[in-house]
């Protein structure tokens, strides 16, 4: 019997290897509900976004404040919002918007049918894709990015009017360091309103979106007012392409 007892207490799996494995199934269950969480929140917040009341901030607002730096947002309602400044935004950026259902499944197509063979690929992403990407998602380049935001921009473009996501984009895309928001944008670089914007100003506005930390709508390079130009005439022939949010 004593031998028996001494064997029992000699046991590793009663002292260690189970108290081990308790405690990183544990880990593990937390990790796995803070990620299941992380995925599933946007899809709860986004019907709570839908209404005119609240006003959400980007993941991008999130780290500066986060880090402790300062940022100038000023939310504008669409109806504030020059329509020569839409116009020209969703000409340059998703000329498409009315018409597709979060997704622009044919350039989304080219893209990966270029990336497939080998060639330079161009972006592909709606406004529905880079409003999710501005409220959710990190700004890291990646493949999982991109099919995270696919399922959120069509969630969005189901649950919110075309003008409420253009307002939300608008009011959260980034247009300078530090500024986020057409509002802020048109004050930093013209010392405007919104609604006072010019058609020029407007394009010059668009053309910046892509890169808001190396374009300066208020100082543009030759480059800068050459696409400027392009969309300021694009804009102008746009009646067709905005029905959905002025009709």
């Amino acid at each position: 019997m004593a031998r028996t007892s001494r064997a029992r207490n000699a046991d590793p799996n009663r002292h260690g290897s189970r108290p081990r494995r308790s405690w990183l199934r544990r880990v593990f269950g937390w990790l796995f509900a803070i990620l299941l969480v992380a995925l599933v929140l946007p899809y709860l917040l986004i019907p709570l976004y839908s209404l005119p009341q609240i006003r959400p901030v980007s993941t991008l607002m999130l780290a500066e404040t986060a880090n402790g730096r300062a940022y100038d947002r000023q939310w504008v309602a669409f109806d504030a919002i020059a329509p020569v400044l839409v116009q020209s935004v969703m000409m340059s950026e998703d000329g498409q918007f009315c018409a597709h259902s979060g997704i622009d499944w044919d350039e989304l197509n080219k893209v990966i049918d270029d990336a497939l063979e080998g060639e330079a690929t161009r972006g592909a992403s709606t406004i529905p894709m880079q409003t999710a990407k501005n409220l959710f998602l990190p700004r890291t380049r990646s493949v999982l990015r991109k099919a995270l935001e696919i399922p959120l921009a069509m969630w969005m473009d189901m649950v919110w009017t075309k003008r409420r996501l253009m307002e939300i984009y608008l009011n959260i895309a980034e247009w300078a360091p530090g500024v986020y928001g057409v509002e802020a944008a048109a004050q930093a670089y013209f010392g405007v309103t919104t609604e006072a914007l010019s058609a020029r100003q407007a394009a010059l506005l668009a053309v910046t979106l892509p890169n808001p930390h190396k374009r300066n709508a208020a100082n543009p390079s030759k480059g800068m007012r050459r696409l400027a130009g392009i969309i300021e005439g694009r804009a102008r022939q746009s009646g067709a392409y905005i029905k959905c949010l002025y009709d």
